[in-house]
């Protein structure tokens, strides 16, 4: 039985980031869409409703939190797992992305099987939930 296949959207305003993600993503199997900011995420989010999203959290005009908690109010998306990524590894930061509803958080610089471990566990639980 082969893994299944997740839509998944990476935001985050660095193109190294995004392209390694998209790289990591796709060799695990998985569709990848990218956005570079939280109003291009949005859009996105709408049009292509992806299984899950990972988000950075230190972004130009709508930071990953707001993004995160915009995605979460919508009903259609709320069960959408987020998984924040940061490259500071603070507790705070932590805290706060649950309180906008993230599931978990990935410090960057992520390795590829940190990557495909949280679209396993989160999308799992997903298909557990269809």
């Amino acid at each position: 039985m082969t893994a299944p296949t997740f839509k998944v959207l990476v935001i985050d305003d660095s193109n190294t980031i995004r392209r390694s993600a998209e790289i990591f993503l796709k060799q695990g199997g998985h569709e990848v869409l990218l956005a570079e900011d939280g109003f291009d995420a949005l859009a996105k989010v709408n049009d292509y409703q992806p299984h899950m999203i990972f988000c950075d959290i230190l972004m130009p005009r709508l930071d990953g939190y707001q993004t995160c908690a915009i995605i979460k109010r919508n009903a259609k998306f709320s069960g959408v797992p987020v998984v924040m990524l940061s490259s500071k590894d603070g507790v705070f930061d932590k805290a706060r992305g649950r309180m906008v509803g993230a599931q978990d958080y990935l410090t960057k610089p992520f390795t590829k099987d940190q990557l495909l471990q949280a679209v396993q566990q989160f999308g799992a639980a997903l298909q557990g939930a269809a």
